[in-house]
Order: C-alpha cells, then sequence, then structure tokens
C-alpha cells in the first residue's frame, strides 16, 4: 500500500469532472518512497477521486495538453 503526496499538479475539465496530472511522492509501507507521476480525477467539490485503477484519458489531446503545461510550469522531469 502506498500513501501518495503531490507536490505539482496541472488541470483540464473533462465534462463534469476536473482531469489532474500530478508530480507524486509514493511513501509506502515499509518506509521506502518513489517519485512518479498519475492522472486522477477531481470530482465538483474539489475532492480527488480515488480509484482502484486508472484515471480514463479521453483523448490524446488532453494528454497532451496536460504533458505540455507541466512542461512550461518547469516541473516535468
Amino acid at each position: 500500500m502506498a500513501r501518495v503526496e503531490f507536490d505539482e499538479e496541472e488541470r483540464t475539465r473533462v465534462g463534469d469532472w476536473t482531469l489532474c496530472f500530478q508530480r507524486c511522492m509514493y511513501h509506502y509501507d515499509d518506509g521506502s518512497t518513489e517519485e512518479g507521476y498519475r492522472f486522477i480525477y477531481r470530482k465538483e467539490n474539489g475532492n480527488l477521486q480515488p480509484a482502484r485503477g486508472q484515471a480514463r484519458i479521453p483523448d490524446a489531446k488532453t494528454l497532451h495538453l496536460l504533458i505540455a503545461a507541466a512542461e512550461r510550469a518547469g516541473w516535468l522531469r
């Protein structure tokens, strides 16, 4: 199991939801950590929508839009 803490985030609207691309630190039960990225949705109230599985990316245009925004912001490594 991991606890995820995000450092940076780019967002775009997808219907009634907000799709987020995040740079994260994963904290594991054994005390180890790893950096990484994830896509996750936010509800209209701003809360993250945790899911067992992947966040659906609606199309390649949206994928590229979020990655380009992260590059412009300077946090994509």
